[in-house]
């Protein structure tokens, strides 16, 4: 693992234990956006920090964002909208009790997809057809502006909001938006399951982190396919 994802990694470790510890409610959060700035576009928090989207996005041409090279199930493009969707639906829907940002400021349209759910339990046809049709330019716009929105969220936050369960009520919207298909509803239970502080771990950190890693392995088997 290169110095800046080793760097993340141990982070992550340190947030996990300050959320199940915290006594130092500021030093967790300001934990919290440093890991998740490093996982987003450096536009969204305008520092000095690695920015593992920014090193994905590099040298990647449109063609390649949409290629799903052989051996693999996905697009660099999938990627990010799967990352997006999720953090949206989780941190808007779930944490925060607000609409999702995909209803608002006409992001569907903008995007170009009429997929609304987060591509869990998607079959390789509908991936690749996401991936030919979706808007890449308004893909990163709506992932920075989803990315913006989670730091508004948790900044808002009180101590005792990460200890508490996910509202049940907030996770029936879930299903009833479409944001979730039946195929994937498991992951309902599982959100079902966690604190507050258990969903800042998993979608907005470690689930980016999993899946740029997975984009970079893409970009990486597309530049081979292209060389040959």
């Amino acid at each position: 693992m290169d110095p800046n994802r080793n760097l993340w990694s141990q982070q992550q470790q340190a947030l996990r234990c300050a959320l199940s510890r915290p006594d130092d409610h500021q030093k967790t959060i300001e934990l919290f956006l440093s890991q998740h700035a490093m996982l987003h576009s450096a536009k969204l928090a305008r520092s000095k920090l690695w920015s593992f989207e920014d090193e994905v996005w590099q040298d990647t041409t449109e063609e390649m964002a949409r290629c799903i090279p052989r051996g693999s199930d996905h697009s660099i493009a999938w990627c990010i909208w799967h990352l997006a969707r999720i953090e949206d639906v989780t941190m808007n829907l779930l944490v925060a009790g607000s609409p999702q940002l995909l209803h608002r400021d006409d992001w569907l349209k903008r995007i170009g997809v009429t997929v609304r759910d987060t591509g869990n339990a998607m079959d390789k046809a509908s991936v690749a057809r996401l991936s030919a049709a979706i808007d890449i330019e308004a893909l990163r716009a709506y992932r920075l502006a989803v990315g913006r929105r989670t730091r508004e969220i948790v900044k808002r936050l009180e101590p005792q909001e990460l200890r508490q369960k996910v509202d049940a009520a907030r996770l029936q919207q879930v299903m009833a938006q479409g944001a979730l298909v039946e195929a994937a509803s498991g992951i309902a239970d599982y959100w079902g399951k966690r604190t507050i502080a258990g969903l800042l771990l998993m979608p907005p950190t470690r689930h980016n982190f999993i899946h740029l890693n997975e984009a970079l392995r893409i970009k990486q088997k597309c530049k081979s396919t292209a060389v040959k």
